[in-house]
């Protein structure tokens, strides 16, 4: 990479661009500001890790939690493959159709509106995803780490962008798409920096932005956190509407009640479920509806928001869940993570030369990958054929040139460790078989 791409990078991770180099007059031009801000994702989770085994002597990242981080982030980008995201679409619409005036592209003014507005309105999509259920139901993904780290940012959920398209829609009125089109990026990135316990204070700077003190408080799960520090890249708006919290105790986080798994279609998709199955316990059309369109914690008789009565009490000693398993199965699911990672990126990368099918087909062993291996890790009775099942696709894959090594060099050893998997987990599914039948004779 060129130093004038690396500093450009790096400052569009912190919003230190400046209107001159990112106002663009066609949403053509932008950057693809959050694609190419990989290897600074990596660079930073990589130093985070270091820095965090120097200051406490131990890792802040676990395998199993860091992957189904990874690996939600990864989801949440699939239907990008498909479409153009429903937030840029929705709004070129409402511009080409309704816009009320054209404010200039190229104006600093415009610029600086735009940044403001865009903060603004992630302040209401992110408050609005916590005080309703259906809602909460898409964003709780992004809760459900019991760690803080960079992986945490990049556990996001892949419904929620189905949704928080409507609440910019306003800016579409007078605002350029090109200049929307960067500010929703940027507003992105920053937020990935701010998830870490390694920094502690930034001063005077805790009174504007929202800062990793700040947004640790976001993630708890103690009482004086809940609902608290939705602040995108500034946190006046919590100040200004009464949803501001300081750091005072050992903040604990997660969910209230938190899931214990690391199935990536389980966290996606199981509070949906769990809405369902609470509506069909109410007798009334008014209360089924009022499950989905009120706070998570509503009940008949409680106000709109619910209240934290059923909340398990936090004492501070929690400890994350972090199941016990072999060395070897640890390196078994990171070499298997990261051969898909490749398959990942050379999918985003190669996506206009695709037919529909090969994406759709390639989508597919993305997910059965993704959920194979969050079987390994939640170490599920069914997960030894599902991965041999796996194995078996990837290497009828690899025989068409859809799966590539890391490095071009290592191909005939990436095909022996996928062949000699294969075995491993036909061995084993066969033995868990023999084994079942002898139980049963």
């Amino acid at each position: 990479m060129e130093y004038g791409s690396v500093s450009r990078g790096t400052r569009a991770m912190f919003f230190m661009l400046t209107p001159n180099e990112s106002s663009f007059q066609k949403v053509e031009e932008v950057p693809q500001y959050v694609q190419q801000a990989t290897p600074f994702f990596v660079g930073l989770m990589v130093l985070e890790l270091l820095l965090g085994l120097v200051k406490t002597g131990a890792p802040v990242i676990t395998i199993g939690d860091g992957i189904t981080s990874l690996s939600a982030g990864m989801v949440s980008r699939l239907p990008l493959l498909l479409m153009r995201g429903c937030e840029l679409s929705a709004y070129i619409y409402v511009w080409d159709h309704y816009r009320l005036v054209e404010l200039p592209w190229d104006s600093a003014w415009t610029w600086w509106f735009t940044f403001l507005g865009v903060d603004f309105c992630y302040y209401w999509v992110h408050r609005f995803a916590h005080e309703v259920a259906v809602l909460w139901a898409a964003h709780q993904v992004h809760h459900s780490s019991e760690y803080y780290n960079l992986t945490t940012a990049l556990r996001q959920s892949v419904s929620q962008q189905f949704t928080s398209w409507i609440f910019y829609l306003p800016m579409a009125l007078a605002v350029p798409p090109s200049i929307f089109a960067v500010h929703i990026q940027l507003n992105l990135l920053y937020q990935f920096w701010i998830h870490t316990e390694l920094i502690r204070d930034l001063g005077p700077l805790e009174w504007i932005f929202n800062t990793p003190k700040h947004h640790r408080v976001h993630h708890g799960r103690n009482l004086y956190c809940i609902d608290k520090n939705y602040g995108g890249i500034l946190i006046i708006w919590d100040r200004l509407f009464g949803t501001f919290a300081l750091e005072t105790e050992k903040v604990v986080y997660g969910l209230v009640f938190p899931i214990k798994r690391f199935e990536i279609l389980y966290v996606q998709l199981h509070y949906y479920l769990y809405l369902w199955e609470k509506s069909q316990a109410y007798k009334t059309i008014s209360n089924k509806l009022l499950t989905f369109l009120n706070g998570p914690s509503w009940k008949p008789g409680k106000r709109r928001l619910g209240d934290h009565v059923d909340n398990p009490k936090v004492t501070g000693k929690e400890v994350p869940h972090d199941p016990s398993w072999s060395l070897a199965l640890q390196v078994y699911v990171v070499m298997h993570f990261l051969l898909v990672l490749r398959t990942y990126h050379d999918l985003f990368e190669n996506k206009m030369m695709l037919s529909q099918l090969t994406i759709l087909g390639m989508t597919g062993y993305v997910l059965l990958t993704l959920t194979s291996l969050g079987f390994l890790i939640d170490q599920r009775p069914t997960s030894a054929v599902l991965e041999l099942f796996r194995c078996a696709v990837m290497v009828t894959l690899q025989r068409y040139n859809c799966v590539k090594p890391l490095v071009p060099s290592l191909a005939v050893p990436t095909e022996a460790f996928v062949s000699l998997s294969l075995l491993f987990w036909a061995l084993h599914s066969v033995s868990q078989l023999l084994g079942i039948k002898r139980k049963a004779d």
